[in-house]
């Protein structure tokens, strides 16, 4: 049976990793307002040079080399948006899950000292339903920790996945204007 300062102080843990999880999603989200306002800026800087360059076109042909020239650098601004907000959200993500990791470790610990402490007090003949539990938690456990092998080797695919999208998006933009000067 848990004390009244057990509870007090389990209630006080929860109350505290709340606040700490709510703070590294702050964080997530400051600095995705960071990388959008440094876009923003830029994007305003950029926009102004281009206007410039557009008003100051004498031909078609140079029409068509301004918008060449434009093209790759878009794309890879765009990618490296792309990866910068992945970043974000891959790290953010990371400290969430190391924090509700420590919670559950935590948690498994507190139940298994929970069921020891039964164990102590279990009438005899009980042995049986003992390791029944006993396994169910083993049980429980080795399927957490399969599921969560699972969930990081898919996570590590999809990243591998959005390197190689990225990487293939700004080859494209590059050989684009290549084979377009070629024609």
């Amino acid at each position: 049976m848990l004390t009244a300062e057990q509870l007090m102080a389990a209630q006080k843990a929860n109350i505290e990793t709340l606040f700490d999880l709510t703070n590294k999603a702050f964080e997530g989200v400051e600095k995705l307002v960071e990388l959008n306002l440094q876009v923003a800026k830029a994007s305003m800087g950029e926009a102004a040079e281009t206007t410039k360059a557009a008003l100051s076109v004498k031909d078609a042909q140079e029409l068509m080399s301004l918008q060449a020239g434009l093209l790759q650098p878009a794309a890879e601004k765009a990618a490296s948006y792309s990866r910068h907000l992945y970043d974000i959200a891959a790290a953010t993500n990371a400290e969430l899950t190391k924090a509700a990791e420590v919670q559950l470790a935590d948690v498994q610990k507190k139940f298994m000292a929970t069921v020891d402490t039964a164990v102590k007090n279990a009438p005899a003949g009980s042995e049986n339903a003992v390791a029944l539990v006993k396994s169910a938690v083993a049980a429980a456990n080795n399927a957490y920790e399969t599921v969560h092998k699972a969930a990081k080797q898919a996570a590590d695919v999809a990243e591998a996945n959005f390197q190689a999208i990225t990487s293939t998006a700004v080859k494209a933009t590059q050989t684009a204007p290549k084979a377009r000067r070629s024609v």
